[in-house]
């Protein structure tokens, strides 16, 4: 087996609309595909990043809720690559989303932050 790359991350949140609007409107993804599953009474939307498919956002109807914090066992978070952090940044807080502070990564002196989807999934910054 020869792992190519990442081909999606697949995402389940509480309020479709507005976990649609966030990751389109907010961080900018684009929609790829939006279906209507009836038979599940669930939506799935394909979303891209910079043209290559990344995130299948779906909703389902009183999905349990999933512990991310404090630390908590499985995937801590998802991160996305920018150029300026401190751009971003402002750019995000301009559109309402709270953010921490900058840090620096102590390992590659990189600077990132974390703030959270409309489900308090964390999410990153992480400036290259």
């Amino acid at each position: 087996m020869q792992l190519k790359k990442v081909h999606h991350i697949a995402i389940i949140c509480s309020d479709y609309a507005m976990s649609k609007h966030f990751y389109t409107e907010i961080l900018g993804l684009q929609v790829i595909r939006e279906v209507h599953r009836a038979e599940r009474d669930s939506y799935k939307l394909d979303l891209a990043l910079n043209g290559e498919y990344v995130i299948e956002l779906f909703s389902f109807p009183n999905p349990p809720k999933r512990p991310s914090r404090p630390e908590a066992q499985g995937l801590r978070h998802l991160a996305f690559e920018v150029d300026d952090i401190d751009k971003a940044v402002e750019e995000l807080s301009s559109k309402g989303v709270e953010l921490e502070p900058i840090r620096i990564d102590e390992f590659t002196g990189k600077r990132f932050t974390f703030f959270s989807d409309p489900d308090d999934l964390p999410l990153e910054l992480y400036e290259l």
